[in-house]
């Protein structure tokens, strides 16, 4: 456990026990502000142009697919695949690369983790970087695929709880990680597609289709099963939640990029954090949504990034 598997294209597998192996790619100077990449989910795995928003020349930047994500295997695997599981991976991989701190970027389910991570190892992390806070709560996902899916999108909230039973629209968010984790696929499939569609559209601020089109077919996401995993356990998270746990993150120096207009985590809830959270402040991406690739939201968390010299931010 433990030690890398022989590389190929531009990573390895690293053995994290548990019968899982993760994905693993690194990038930058070797003598660098170390720094780890966290993504969202949970279950969505990085993209290699995540990298890019790293200076090579300024940082050492270690990231990867965590367990059932990405290329990390088996996939989709949910067996020893807690949040609690995932923070210890993140050790794993501090220790094997002679890192003593890092910074910490991660954004979404990514930010949820981060936090998670902080709060747990504050002696390890020199700063942090968060993209569109999660805090891991039912109430966000009720706000998320409840009350702002019927809010801004009424006509896509119908065709989300028409892929219900009658009696399971009155609580529908339970009954679709029932479905999605069903081992039938006649059950699970147009579940997990209903999901994905339906949070693909509130993760951009203009998506070309609003509307559900559910065609099951035998290549499935695999991000709906490990976020119905997740979500079903509360994250996995401590009773208290991060919000209450928040004095462990004090003296920790912190970056939160907001989307203004981002349905899926809105700005009250990292305004609800930096309240309670002195080091950290918050930057907001105007005409932005949730996603990444937004350009304005990609800009300012490469720039927050920049702004870290291995201790601190520099002034914006």
């Amino acid at each position: 456990m433990g030690a890398p598997s022989p590389a190929t294209e531009a990573g390895f597998y690293f053995d994290v026990g548990d019968g899982h192996q993760l994905w693993v790619s690194t990038c930058g100077d070797a003598k660098g502000i170390p720094a780890v990449f966290l993504h969202g989910g949970p279950g969505g795995g990085f993209q290699p142009s995540n990298a890019n928003l790293f200076d090579p020349q300024r940082f050492f930047t270690v990231l990867f697919d965590q367990r059932g994500a990405g290329r990390s295997t088996p996939r989709g695997g949910l067996q020893a695949n807690t949040t609690a599981h995932l923070i210890a991976d993140i050790e794993r991989l501090r220790e094997h690369f002679g890192v003593e701190k890092w910074l910490v970027v991660g954004g979404s389910w990514g930010a949820t983790l981060a936090l998670a991570y902080a709060q747990s190892h504050r002696e390890r992390v020199t700063g942090l970087v968060l993209r569109a806070v999660f805090l891991g709560t039912a109430g966000e996902l009720d706000w998320a695929f409840g009350t702002g899916l019927r809010t801004f999108y009424p006509a896509l909230y119908e065709d989300f709880i028409a892929a219900l039973s009658e009696p399971d629209r009155a609580n529908p968010l339970p009954s679709y990680y029932r479905r999605i984790l069903d081992p039938d696929p006649a059950i699970h499939a147009p579940a997990a597609l209903a999901w994905h569609d339906t949070e693909r559209v509130l993760s951009e601020v203009a998506p070309t289709q609003t509307r559900l089109n559910i065609v099951p077919n035998h290549s499935l996401p695999n991000s709906p099963f490990i976020e119905a995993h997740y979500f079903q356990n509360s994250c996995f998270l401590d009773q208290k939640g991060l919000l209450e746990n928040v004095e462990r993150l004090h003296g920790i120096p912190g970056v939160m990029v907001q989307g203004r207009y981002d349905l899926l985590c809105p700005p009250a809830t990292s305004f609800a954090l930096a309240n309670l959270w002195p080091q950290a402040e918050i930057v907001v991406a105007e005409m932005s949504g949730h996603s990444l690739q937004h350009p304005a939201v990609h800009q300012q968390v490469k720039e927050a990034i920049s702004r870290f010299d291995g201790n601190r931010f520099a002034l914006a």
